[in-house]
């Protein structure tokens, strides 16, 4: 399973918060941040004496850029934590505009008479008035920390306040002064020393919250908006570069005409500029971030707007996204007719996909859009562009996302999808389409339907997936009637051997995913001789208590495939040490062997556990595995949290066949493909050529012993056909790569951002000739799928005598 959105993997659309943390002898202390601080911290609301009804603490942004909070929470404790004392946590959404506040309201007392403004989060925690400590968490898991070291070893605290007595705090001293009348607030420079009692001081509470407005429905005044406009237009903030040559500069009265709106997640919306200057690398349109505000301006509106240009990064090794950020604007009229969009198609978007920086940054590069597709997108970055009869290459998310190529006839697979073939020949048509009208979302579409008519938007970009088209107006979907596929069955002769991602199965799943991937293999494969299955999780899932069995369910998985028809499968496997194979935390993902005990059987040796090496033993019979079922060297530095493989010995027609189940380390921490840096880097990739040399390294020492060994090697390798990762698992020609032997066009079972590519792979040992090998297509294509991995299958004879 390649992790996004999800999981790795990988990024997400928060600015990235420095969580270094120094460890002192006597205060928790985070490294000072630039970004997000708590700004203000009051315990009192509510109290006798008090003003205001509801506790309260304010956070900060002291960066240049948006800081998006979601996923993040404020945590309480009690500032003097017995034992029993726990943090208490209040969850965060939205995001905090440069300069802003953010305002997250607590419990609320029985005195007090002015209310709070808006609250931006809501908690229930009844702070005490005096004596506390509030923490700005990364995630949302409670800190259990009650000391100022041990919290200051937690690099999950972003910022931390102490106040009154607090035990935990930074600095030397907690923030002395909070009462039912005071609270603790920061300097009006939000600096950020790491010594509480320096940064912060009492004073009468001043709630404000993202919309800026202040408790009794006042607002803090504000600059208004432009009347005139002034010298800066948007192609000289875009620049001819990926960065703004005014980044981190005020401008005054930019002009522009609203092409289009977003009301929720980070709001805005985008200008054009109806007067460009003709150079194709200075962008005429951009983004104008109002957080979590929303605005009443209108696709149409002629508009000036003031405010601070900054580069925002949505994640790790993205490129950036320029915009204008605590903006003024003024709306001179409405109705006003939008510029003309630019065509892309096969004709205007070029061949090429990006400069090369060695490794290093392309934001200084000077853009060339007639000869990269990522420098024309760059250059369109937030103006209006359109396109028409697109096919789509990745199926409608739960996001309500599709894929789609403007180039149809780029790298097309056999089943409407555009395959990624290699890393230097990468697919430059790919823009993944989402709709600016929550009322019209895309409709549900899979690869190989076309988006009939014009798509008309906005070229946005973010973490996931990078150029990006926000639309204004959507084709509507034809229906190609792409239909699951179904694998022929096996001879009686044949052996059939198949690979199955089932993504993080475990026994509290509804009985609809069960259902679904049952007949995956009971219809779809053809009911197989042996099923190797990845990501079989523990008998309840991702809840972390020491469960490491998988009973439960696979008597579920197995009962569901009877139910569609399929043979009663028997199974092995190892249960590995709780939490150190990787994948979801408390889940124990582990590899699992199914097998058709009236068809085939499995050699039971003892010795195999989660952490026994197992052997390949030469006697006087042939090669035999000192265990079976057994892992590859699981002490190795290889498998470190990650699945170790599963070896299993089985007989067939009274012949032995070894085979080998797989899932290598996910591709998550790889720089993306439309980052910042070129090429990128997949640091992942390390892991797995370790893990494939060990896996080497054993079919090698069963081949040593004996030459015509049958082995089959498969299951989710998350590396492609043409990698480095492929080449250290087929050194010696001790395996075969199977997918190489079918058409270009057929050569995936997953499709990522778009492209169509093999993570899943079966091979096998010189000794299997002719093997018959299938890709079957039931998922990765499909808006409704069960996983998001196409199983495999390969049929081999293995000979010699009857089955009995």
């Amino acid at each position: 399973m390649q992790i996004h959105r999800s999981g790795s993997v990988l990024l997400t659309g928060a600015v990235a918060v420095a969580l270094a943390v120094t460890a002192l002898p006597a205060a928790a202390q985070a490294a000072p941040s630039a970004t997000a601080v708590i700004s203000e911290v009051y315990g009192g609301g509510g109290n006798s004496g008090a003003t205001l009804t509801r506790d309260f603490v304010e956070l900060a942004n002291a960066g240049s850029a948006p800081f998006e909070v979601g996923g993040l929470s404020v945590q309480y404790l009690p500032g003097s934590p017995s034992a029993g004392s726990q943090w208490q946590v209040s969850e965060l959404s939205g995001s905090i505009a440069p300069g802003g506040r953010y305002l997250v309201a607590q419990a609320a007392g029985t005195g007090g008479t002015v209310a709070l403004p808006t609250a931006d989060a809501t908690g229930t925690v009844a702070m005490a008035a005096g004596s506390g400590t509030v923490a700005l968490v990364s995630g949302t898991t409670p800190l259990t920390c009650k000391s100022a070291a041990d919290c200051a070893a937690d690099t999950r605290i972003v910022d931390l306040v102490g106040y009154g007595s607090a035990v935990v705090r930074e600095g030397g001293g907690p923030v002395p002064g909070a009462s039912a009348t005071a609270s603790v607030a920061r300097a009006a420079s939000l600096a950020d020393t790491d010594e509480n009692a320096a940064d912060l001081a009492a004073g009468a509470p001043t709630p404000v919250n993202t919309k800026g407005e202040t408790s009794g429905g006042g607002q803090e005044p504000e600059e208004p908006g432009p009347t005139e406009p002034g010298d800066v237009r948007i192609h000289d903030i875009q620049g001819t570069t990926r960065v703004s040559p005014l980044d981190g500069t005020s401008v005054t009265g930019v002009p522009g005409v609203v092409t289009g709106v977003r009301a929720s997640g980070s709001r805005g919306f985008w200008i054009q500029d109806t007067a460009p200057d003709g150079d194709p690398r200075t962008g005429e349109g951009l983004f104008v971030y109002t957080g979590s505000t929303a605005t009443a301006v209108k696709v149409g509106d002629a508009v000036l707007v003031s405010g601070k240009v900054a580069e925002y990064y949505p994640g790790t090794g993205t490129q950036s996204l320029t915009q204008i950020t605590a903006p003024r604007f003024t709306v001179l009229s409405s109705g006003n007719a939008l510029p003309a969009p630019v065509v892309l198609d096969a004709r205007s978007v070029p061949g090429r996909y990006v400069p090369s920086a060695d490794g290093g940054t392309i934001d200084a590069l000077p853009l060339d859009p007639s000869r990269y597709a990522l420098d024309l997108y760059e250059a369109l970055e937030g103006s209006r562009v359109e396109f028409a009869d697109t096919r789509v290459t990745g199926a409608t998310t739960a996001y309500d996302e599709i894929w789609v190529t403007v180039k149809p006839r780029e790298n097309p697979t056999r089943r409407g999808g555009t395959l990624y073939a290699s890393y230097e020949d990468q697919n430059t048509g790919r823009l993944k389409v989402m709709s600016l009208d929550p009322a019209r979302p895309v409709p549900t579409a899979n690869v190989g339907d076309v988006l009939k008519g014009r798509t008309t938007g906005v070229l946005d970009y973010a973490s996931y997936g990078g150029y990006n088209v926000q639309a204004t107006e959507l084709g509507t979907v034809v229906d190609k009637k792409l239909r699951r596929e179904v694998t022929r069955k096996q001879k009686k002769d044949e052996l059939a051997v198949a690979t199955y991602n089932v993504e993080n199965l475990d026994a509290g799943d509804d009985q609809a995913k069960f259902d679904t991937l049952a007949e995956g293999v009971a219809v779809n494969l053809s009911s197989p001789d042996i099923v190797s299955l990845e990501e079989i999780q523990d008998d309840n899932g991702a809840v972390n208590d020491g469960t490491t069995g998988s009973e439960a369910t696979l008597k579920r998985f197995t009962d569901a495939i009877v139910a569609k028809g399929g043979p009663r499968y028997a199974w092995r496997y190892i249960a590995p040490e709780n939490n150190k194979d990787g994948g979801e935390p408390g889940g124990n993902i582990r590899n699992v062997f199914l097998f058709n005990p009236q068809r085939v059987s499995f050699t039971d040796r003892a010795g195999g556990d989660a952490t026994t090496p197992v052997r390949a033993v030469d006697t006087w019979k042939g090669v035999e595995l000192s265990a079976s079922p057994g892992r590859i060297n699981p002490a190795s530095p290889a498998w470190a949290d990650s699945r170790k493989p599963l070896v299993g010995e089985f007989v067939f027609r009274g012949k032995p066949v070894f085979v080998i189940g797989n899932h290598f380390a996910s591709k998550g921490g790889d720089q993306p493909l439309h980052g910042r840096y070129q090429e990128p880097t997949r640091s992942s990739e390390t892991k797995r050529i370790q893990q494939a040399a060990e896996v080497n390294t054993f079919v090698t020492a069963l081949l040593k012993a004996d030459r015509s060994a049958k082995v089959v090697a498969l299951g989710d390798f998350n590396d492609f056909e043409f990698s480095p990762t492929m080449k250290a698992l087929t050194k010696g020609r001790a395996l075969k790569p199977l997918i190489t032997t079918l058409p270009t066009s057929e050569r995936y079972s997953y499709v990522f951002d778009g492209n169509s590519q093999t993570l899943d792979h079966i091979l096998t040992s010189p000794g299997i000739r002719r093997p018959d090998y299938d890709v079957v297509h039931i998922n990765a294509e499909f808006a409704d799928q069960a996983s998001d991995h196409d199983p495999q299958v390969v049929r081999v004879k293995v000979g010699g005598g009857f089955w009995h």
